[in-house]
C-alpha cells in the first residue's frame, strides 16, 4: 500500500471515510455489513480511517469501535467534533454546530468512550462555529493535546484565513473539504496554503458522491433521508446537465484503462503528495475497486483533458444549498 503523510502520521495514500456505514445516504446497513468493510478495508491495506461524532449522531463512532479496537495499533483513527446530535424540544436528536470549549472537551470524552482507545490520532472541528473565536476552539484541542486524549488537530471546511489563525494557536496537521473534478473550491486558497503550511489535505466525497462512479444515478429514487436531495448538483434539472459531462468522462476511463471511479481517484492523487482522498463506501467490493487507483499513471494530456471537461464552469449548481453554504468557512468561486 502507498503511504503519505498525514500530519505526523504516515498512512495509505487511500483511506476509508465511516460517515458512509450509518449516515447521510438513506437506511443505515447492518451492523454486520459495516463490520465486512471496516474490516475489509484494514486488509486491505487501508491505516487512515475517518468518522465524526456526527455521523450517525455516535453510531460511525461506536462501530469502529466496536470492530477496530482490537487492532488500534494499525491504523491511524481520526474523527471530528463541533458538530454533534443534540436532543430537541420533542427529544429528537437534531444537528448542532456548536464550537465552545466545554462542548468540544466533552464531545471527546464522549468519542473515547465510543471508539474504545484511550487516544484520537486526529481530532477535527468538524465545522467552525462563527459564534466562537477559531482561537478558542482550536485552544480547547490544544488542551485535549496536552493531556494526551488526542495527538494532533485537524480542521474541515474553513477558509485559508481562518486556517492561518488556527495555525498561529496550535500546529494545524490536516485541513479536510470536499475536492474533486467537480468540487475545486479548494484550488482557490486552501490547498496552497496547505502546503505552504506543511498541513495535510484531505479530500472528501473524491468521487462526487457517486457522480464519477461508473453506474447512473437516478436522482428522483434517492430516499427519502439522502443528503443529496438538496444539493443543488443532484436537482433533476441541474443533473440533467451535468450527466452531460459523462460520456466523455467514461471515454476517458475506458482509454487510460480504468474504472470512472479509479480515475476520479487517481486525478486527485496527481494533484499533490500531500492530498490524501479518503473513500465513503457501503460496499467491500467498490472500496477494493476505489483502492485500485493507486496503480493508475495519468500522463499529463489526460489531466488536462479531465480539467477541461470538469471543473467549476462546467458543473451546474452549487455543491450546498443556502443553509449550509451559511455553515462552511470556505472560499467560493
Amino acid at each position: 500500500m502507498q503511504q503519505r503523510q498525514l500530519g505526523p502520521f504516515s498512512v495509505s495514500a487511500i483511506g476509508l471515510g465511516c460517515m458512509n456505514i450509518c449516515h447521510a445516504y438513506g437506511t443505515p446497513i447492518s451492523q454486520e455489513e459495516a463490520g465486512r468493510v471496516l474490516l475489509a478495508a484494514l486488509d486491505a491495506g487501508v491505516t487512515h480511517f475517518d468518522t465524526a461524532a456526527l455521523y450517525g449522531f455516535g453510531v460511525s463512532e461506536t462501530l469502529v469501535g466496536q470492530f477496530l479496537s482490537r487492532h488500534r495499533s494499525q491504523f491511524t483513527l481520526a474523527s471530528k467534533c463541533g458538530m454533534t446530535g443534540v436532543p430537541n424540544e420533542q427529544g429528537v436528536k437534531v444537528r448542532v454546530i456548536d464550537g465552545r470549549p466545554a462542548t468540544i472537551k466533552a464531545t471527546c470524552e464522549e468519542a473515547l468512550q465510543r471508539l474504545r482507545t484511550d487516544v484520537i490520532d486526529l481530532y477535527y472541528l468538524h465545522r467552525w462555529d462563527k459564534k466562537v473565536p477559531i482561537e478558542d476552539s482550536v485552544g480547547a484541542l490544544a488542551d485535549l493535546v496536552r493531556e494526551g486524549k488526542i495527538r494532533s488537530i485537524g480542521l474541515s471546511e474553513v477558509s485559508a484565513a481562518t486556517l492561518r489563525r488556527a495555525h498561529a494557536v496550535h500546529p494545524i496537521a490536516a485541513l479536510q473539504t470536499e475536492y474533486s473534478l467537480w468540487s475545486r473550491n479548494a484550488e482557490i486558497a486552501v490547498l496552497a496554503a496547505c502546503k505552504e503550511l506543511g498541513v495535510s489535505f484531505v479530500a472528501f466525497s473524491p468521487v462526487a458522491r457517486g457522480f464519477l462512479c461508473g453506474a447512473p444515478l437516478d436522482v428522483t429514487a434517492f430516499d427519502a433521508k439522502d443528503i443529496r436531495r438538496a444539493m443543488p448538483r443532484f436537482s433533476p434539472e441541474n443533473y440533467a446537465k451535468n450527466q452531460a459531462l459523462l460520456p466523455a468522462y467514461h471515454a476517458i476511463a475506458a482509454e487510460v484503462g480504468c474504472t470512472p471511479a479509479q480515475l476520479a481517484l487517481a486525478w486527485l492523487l496527481h494533484q499533490g503528495p500531500h492530498i490524501l482522498p479518503i473513500v465513503g463506501t457501503r460496499s467491500a467490493d467498490h472500496l477494493k475497486d476505489g483502492l485500485g487507483a493507486l496503480s493508475v499513471q495519468l500522463p499529463a494530456s489526460v489531466l488536462a483533458q479531465l480539467d477541461a471537461l470538469i471543473n467549476s464552469q462546467t458543473v451546474h449548481g452549487d455543491r450546498y444549498n443556502a443553509q449550509a453554504n451559511s455553515e462552511v468557512d470556505t472560499e467560493v468561486f
